[in-house]
């Protein structure tokens, strides 16, 4: 690893900044942990590991990759969670058949919610897209608490999202 953990600021710290700030520090440890390595499962693995240490309320961080038009887990922070997603089911599968985010703050609320986790009250999914322009993944966060993500997070994610999607080789991640 790059960027040795010891030299980052304590992730309780990030529960302390308003969230521009926290977003932009994500930012920052994100690019340490990718500097200088080109593994795709490394790289989201890394990704997902900071996100959940990083932001608070978080009881789910990872990655759902897209395969043979369904989304795949991929690697992820927190409970298990269900292995395979449909386009259009779900928050995930929302979020691909959109092509947009889906900021949602009460996930029973939602129709067709697909409830992994019981106790996950919120969620935020960003689409991944490749250099192409296709949507190859999305980045998946729940909390157990209802109304933890807003605009700010969408654009923090969204931008977090936009810096790493060019550091994974797509093609290799859709075939593994």
């Amino acid at each position: 690893m790059r960027v040795m953990h010891e030299t980052l600021p304590d992730p309780s710290l990030g529960a302390t900044m308003d969230k521009p700030a926290r977003y932009d520090e994500l930012r920052l440890r994100v690019r340490g942990l990718l500097e200088g390595e080109d593994d795709w499962l490394a790289n989201l693995a890394n990704v997902a590991a900071a996100i959940y240490e990083w932001l608070p309320d978080l009881n789910w961080a990872g990655f759902y990759l897209l395969r043979d038009e369904e989304l795949v887990l991929g690697p992820f922070q927190g409970r298990p969670a269900c292995v395979r997603i449909a386009v259009g089911a779900g928050v995930c599968g929302t979020a691909v058949a959109a092509g947009e985010s889906q900021v949602v703050a009460d996930v029973h609320a939602f129709p067709g919610h697909i409830a992994c986790d019981p106790r996950s009250r919120s969620e935020i999914v960003v689409p991944v897209r490749d250099a192409s322009g296709e949507v190859v993944a999305v980045l998946d966060l729940d909390s157990d608490r209802p109304g933890t993500f807003d605009a700010q997070d969408r654009g923090g994610l969204e931008a977090l999202v936009a810096e790493v999607a060019p550091r994974i080789d797509w093609l290799r991640a859709s075939r593994s």
